[in-house]
């Protein structure tokens, strides 16, 4: 390891959470409810969808891919496990595992058409992004599912820690971190997704199967949209057909502004979770200060921007 990049690693790992803490200090200083346990679990109930979305675009980010299907692959998985619960009366928790195999499988044909027929995963995600929001709209006929059994809603349930009530959604978001952290870290197929990210080729000629790592991880990127289905199905009470229109964008938003890198093998997966916070607390304290959306989006574009930039001179300061 060079000089430079020992010098690199602290910043990609350390950035993160400095631009979290010093945007909490100024919106503190801008609204005395900023501080408070009820808004703090109020920014992660809001965060809890992309920041699972985000996890599995990190895995597929890691490896120099990118998916700008994960939000409408959501929506669809949100739609299928409701409608399938409600119209067709099947028991809520096979109806979970049915939407769950269905955003599965949509990671899946992303992974085999990135791995068999070698094209690039931006214009891969883009078509079935459409193709997602069309089955979408016609399977639900662009009607909302209501009236869910509750055991789909369950995860939007709250419980008190102190005087503040965390929901179990959150919760779900922060274990699956934990776990995504330990495989990624201390796993040989964590080890693996790293090496194939950094230099496919070099990681073929360690004996590493390239094709079949991709492939996996689509399909477990998929599986996570789907939980974050279920987590967006849980928070709002109805299987959305227009949800996930723009947390696609939002889900790559927080992969970057977390440090992971777009050209593959560096970053660290709970940089994604500080990512999705911070965009959580820009929206969160903007609006505690009457700032209108519109320039909540221009903020969050500009940010999205200077992590990127920020990322490429850390790349040419490597070599």
């Amino acid at each position: 390891m060079t000089t430079s990049q020992k010098r690199n690693i602290p910043w990609g790992v350390l950035g993160p959470w400095i631009a979290l803490g010093v945007t909490c200090l100024f919106f503190a200083t801008q609204s005395d409810r900023f501080l408070s346990g009820g808004n703090l679990s109020l920014v992660l109930q809001q965060v809890m969808v992309v920041g699972v979305l985000a996890i599995g675009q990190s895995l597929i980010i890691l490896t120099a891919g990118i998916d700008l299907s994960c939000g409408m692959v959501m929506a669809l998985g949100g739609v299928v496990m409701t409608k399938f619960a409600v119209n067709y009366g099947i028991d809520p928790y096979a109806a979970i595992l049915c939407g769950l195999a269905v955003t599965t499988g949509f990671g899946l044909i992303n992974g085999l058409l990135v791995t068999r027929i070698k094209l690039p995963p931006f214009i891969v995600t883009l078509g079935t992004l459409n193709i997602a929001f069309a089955i979408t709209q016609i399977y639900s006929e662009s009607q909302t599912v209501t009236n869910l059994p509750s055991a789909m809603t369950a995860l939007g349930d709250t419980f008190n820690l102190g005087s503040t009530e965390v929901s179990l959604g959150t919760v779900t978001m922060l274990l699956l971190y934990a776990l995504a952290w330990f495989v990624l870290r201390d796993t040989a197929p964590g080890r693996h997704l790293y090496a194939v990210g950094n230099n496919p080729e070099a990681a073929r000629l360690t004996g590493i199967n390239v094709d079949r790592v991709l492939l996996f991880v689509y399909a477990l990127a998929g599986l996570f949209y789907g939980i974050a289905a279920l987590l967006s199905v849980a928070r709002t009470g109805v299987g959305d057909p227009n949800a996930g229109q723009t947390e696609n964008l939002d889900a790559i938003t927080a992969v970057v502004l977390g440090g992971t890198s777009l050209f593959g093998g560096r970053g660290i997966i709970l940089g994604s979770l500080v990512g999705a916070v911070i965009v959580g607390v820009f929206r969160n304290g903007l609006t505690l200060m009457g700032v209108a959306s519109v320039y909540q989006t221009l903020i969050t574009g500009i940010l999205v921007i200077l992590a990127v930039a920020a990322d490429q001179m850390s790349r040419k300061g490597a070599r």
